[in-house]
């Protein structure tokens, strides 16, 4: 059944820069940018690229957003060194290029920064936030890793797998109303689903009026209009991520 997180005293990023206040790791075979918060912390947070990459400005601003808010913060290539996609490339090629890039594909590189934020940051309680791509990925570790305590799937989703349902971990979905990349009716599915299914906490929210990346969207790149709307979603992340680790 779907709960309330409880609310927190939780910076929603609202006067945080774009400057990137961590720093680029090796961990194994993949690179990742790591965050820390301003005092030691036992949580951690694996914060998941959309097809834009590890690097893009937007999803480390996230990564900052929840150091600042006490968890240790990490965005890791799950790429692994290949190319992220190129707004200016031709659509019609965008399936062939995300076959070597399936977001359900991704054990290898979760387990190397399991082990990392265990031996090396000293991480007891684990979840995962991700966008896009790194939603759907979200959606995949709820599903294959109990010990990843909570998950925020934003505008993502698995929609091929018979377990898909059967969450292991408590997930927060967020989605837009208007989102081109996943009709309201694959969410409403989804919820239903989820209500005969699912043996753990879900939520599954929908936000009026807003469109794909809406969460995860730069300062300058907000409309007025979207922005209550912005900060409510992010809220509820840092909120559910409160409620469960």
């Amino acid at each position: 059944m779907a709960n309330e997180a409880k609310p927190c005293p939780c910076d929603i990023g609202d006067k945080m820069e774009y400057g990137g206040l961590g720093e680029e790791v090796e961990i194994e075979h993949i690179k990742a940018y790591v965050v820390n918060p301003s005092s030691v912390s036992e949580k951690a947070i694996i914060v998941i690229q959309d097809i834009y990459g590890w690097k893009l400005p937007n999803t480390r601003y996230i990564a900052d957003l929840l150091a600042s808010n006490g968890y240790i913060a990490i965005c890791p290539d799950f790429f692994v060194g290949k190319e992220p996609w190129d707004p200016n490339q031709d659509w019609s090629t965008f399936q062939e290029w995300l076959k070597d890039r399936k977001a359900t594909h991704i054990n290898k590189e979760v387990d190397a920064v399991l082990r990392y934020l265990k031996e090396q940051r000293g991480a007891k309680q684990i979840a995962a936030v991700g966008f896009c791509w790194g939603g759907v990925a979200t959606h995949h570790l709820a599903l294959q890793y109990p010990e990843i305590k909570a998950g925020v799937s934003v505008y993502g989703i698995i929609r091929d797998t018979d377990d898909r349902y059967q969450l292991k971990s408590p997930t927060l979905f967020i989605f837009g109303e208007k989102d081109d990349v996943i009709p309201l009716d694959q969410v409403t599915v989804l919820e239903k689903k989820l209500q005969e299914k699912c043996p753990v906490d879900f939520q599954v929210k929908i936000f009026p009026g807003q469109t794909h990346g809406f969460v995860h969207r730069k300062r300058e790149d907000i409309n007025p209009n979207d922005k209550p709307f912005i900060e409510e979603a992010r809220m509820d992340m840092l909120n559910w991520l409160n409620k469960y680790i």
